[in-house]
């Protein structure tokens, strides 16, 4: 007769286990440092998620605005990738109405003309 495998884990034989707690003083720190860096990282993504939503629900410059400065925070965190934070930037401008970012560019070049004049 054949032993009858355990099937509640489909790790590989002599992985480690995820409820196991680490033995050596090292591996210790490393585990407390690695769940502070887990807290912080959830938090910034929950900032992009929201962020985002916002946008979604209503599309406007200052939903935009606030966006993409979270999506920049999370790029010099280390939570997100530069080429994914350039990718979600340019899904959230696509989703943004096109006659309200023709006026914007036009509002911009006027403020710097203004500026310009004044000197």
């Amino acid at each position: 007769m054949q032993k009858e495998k355990n099937t509640e884990s489909n790790a590989p034989p002599g992985a480690k286990k995820e409820n196991s707690m680490p033995i050596l003083k090292n591996a210790k720190k490393a585990l407390r440092v690695s769940k502070r860096k887990a807290v912080v990282n959830s938090r910034i993504k929950s900032r992009i998620k929201t962020a985002i939503d916002a946008f979604k629900k209503s599309p406007s410059l200052d939903a935009l605005s606030t966006a993409y400065s979270a999506v920049d925070v999370a790029v010099k965190k280390n939570v997100i990738k530069k080429n994914k934070a350039a990718r979600v930037k340019r899904q959230l401008s696509q989703m943004m109405p096109q006659g309200a970012m023709a006026t914007t560019k036009t509002a911009k070049k006027s403020v710097a003309r203004k500026a310009a004049a004044k000197k």
